[in-house]
């Protein structure tokens, strides 16, 4: 399986990426010293298709197919294409709140902690539909794991599309997300650009 090892900060750097959104408070003093070179069309394109997947920790091979999907959904590519990212289920445990980064929901769905409408999910590229109910399974929601977690994203906004009862770590998904609920900093209309070469 296919791993990104590359260090974050400085992933955010070369991307020129704020990692708040990424759920890390931390900032890297370290300024990214570039040649006065322009930065060629392709190169813009290429930065922001980066950006969406080192976001959303997605590798290749599966944003290419999720493009293709959103390409055949009705509506704008673009943004099929970050809805798409957005209903993740790693990602919306993290909007939940139930972990403090993607890469943690990440864990935490592969761990088998996950339940969609009762059932146990493991697969973090899982997509929820609207009314969907999400919760931490009985067994682990004493776990201090989950105390600490909560503790750091409690004052954390959650989306509107999504309603979070961090009592008792359940959530609900009362509609799909639109572009416009969707605060991640990607220019999807260049990702287009990018693959309709």
């Amino acid at each position: 399986m296919a791993i990104n090892r590359v260090p974050v900060l400085k992933r955010c750097r070369s991307l020129d990426l704020d990692p708040i959104y990424l759920g890390i408070n931390k900032k890297s003093t370290r300024q990214l010293h570039r040649a006065n070179r322009k930065i060629s069309e392709y190169g813009l394109q290429l930065r922001e298709k980066q950006k969406a997947k080192f976001i959303y920790g997605v590798l290749e091979k599966p944003f290419r197919n999720y493009y293709k999907k959103a390409d055949k959904m009705q509506g704008m590519t673009g943004a099929n294409l970050m809805t798409l990212l957005e209903r993740r289920l790693d990602n919306v445990i993290f909007r939940l709140g139930f972990a403090r980064t993607r890469r943690e929901a990440r864990q935490i769905v592969g761990h088998k902690h996950v339940t969609v409408n009762g059932r146990v999910v493991n697969i973090p590229s899982f997509l929820i539909k609207a009314g969907d109910v999400i919760e931490i399974k009985e067994s682990c929601k004493g776990s201090a794991r989950y105390k600490e977690v909560l503790e750091i994203t409690g004052g954390r906004l959650v989306p509107e599309w999504l309603d979070s009862d961090q009592e008792s770590l359940k959530g609900v998904v009362k509609e799909l997300p639109s572009r416009e609920a969707i605060d991640v900093p990607v220019n999807e209309m260049l990702i287009v650009e990018l693959y309709s070469k």
